[in-house]
């Protein structure tokens, strides 16, 4: 890991085009611009992200748990947030992290090692202008973000950099699938962490914006890949019966879900202003 730069009062927020859980991103964005930070967004193809439908609804009863998890308050946040001609100005990642070559591309080696040149220039600028990534969750990561080969590349950045990467919900998916290409090994190897249990996934009913699609359950069980991540050394926590879990194991936050979202943002301050190096573990 390369010696983190001198601050710069910078967050650089990540969000799906698929859909954000509205409360996810506004709490915390709206805690760090509070704070004084000014966040930049990306999104994967650079437009506009849009909160799922049901986070912006106060009557919506989330089927795991048979209970409205959408209060007034969130609702609020979350259409004053979509207001915000700052959701217009995101930067498209595609633009920011080149397409890895497929070994049958033409040239390969040559087009790998430009690959590499200019990953490695995009990282270290990321990780100089920002400090600290985010990832908003909500269904809609599951389509484009956690395997983003994109995103895997400037999740690396920060973590080389050693900067904290903050991740809530599905978007905690992302911490499982980014690593060096040659390595191939978890960053979050050895880390305790939290995310989505199992007990909070839908049976049926994920959705996303922007399509009719409904696919059913989740893909995958996020807990058992972020159990099976962290393995061996590191623990998955779950709490699930608490109404918030929220880990900090420097330099990953992790937090379950939408219940944690002023938590998460108030746990990244602390890691930004204050050197929080470990929290709810």
């Amino acid at each position: 890991m390369t010696e983190s730069s001198a601050p710069t009062g910078r967050v650089l927020a990540v969000a799906s085009n698929h859909g954000y859980w509205g409360i996810e991103l506004a709490a915390p964005v709206r805690a760090l611009q509070q704070a004084g930070y000014t966040v930049d967004l990306v999104t994967p193809r650079g437009e506009r992200p849009i909160a799922l439908p049901p986070s912006t609804d106060p009557d919506f009863v989330d089927p795991p748990l048979g209970v409205r998890v959408t209060t007034p308050e969130a609702c609020e946040l979350t259409r004053s947030f979509e207001r915000d001609p700052w959701l217009d100005g995101a930067l498209d990642l595609r633009t920011l992290i080149p397409e890895r070559p497929y070994h049958s591309a033409p040239e390969f080696l040559r087009r790998l090692e430009e690959y590499y040149r200019q990953v490695r220039a995009t990282q270290e600028r990321l990780a100089g202008e920002y400090d600290a990534l985010l990832l908003a969750g909500g269904s809609g990561p599951i389509v484009d973000l956690v395997n983003n080969q994109r995103l895997h590349e400037v999740v690396l950045g920060f973590y080389r950099a050693d900067k904290p990467i903050a991740a809530i919900c599905y978007a905690v998916g992302v911490l499982v699938f980014a690593r060096d290409f040659n390595e191939r090994r978890s960053l979050i190897r050895g880390k305790h962490v939290t995310g989505h249990c199992i007990e909070y996934d839908y049976h049926d009913g994920t959705g996303f914006v922007g399509t009719d699609f409904n696919m059913g359950p989740p893909p995958y069980v996020l807990e058992y890949l972020l159990a099976d991540a962290v393995r061996p050394g590191g623990v998955y926590h779950g709490n699930f019966g608490k109404e918030t879990s929220v880990v900090v194991d420097w330099p990953f936050l992790t937090a379950r879900s939408l219940q944690c979202s002023c938590e998460f943002g108030d746990r990244l301050i602390d890691m930004l202003s204050h050197g929080l190096r470990r929290y709810g573990w």
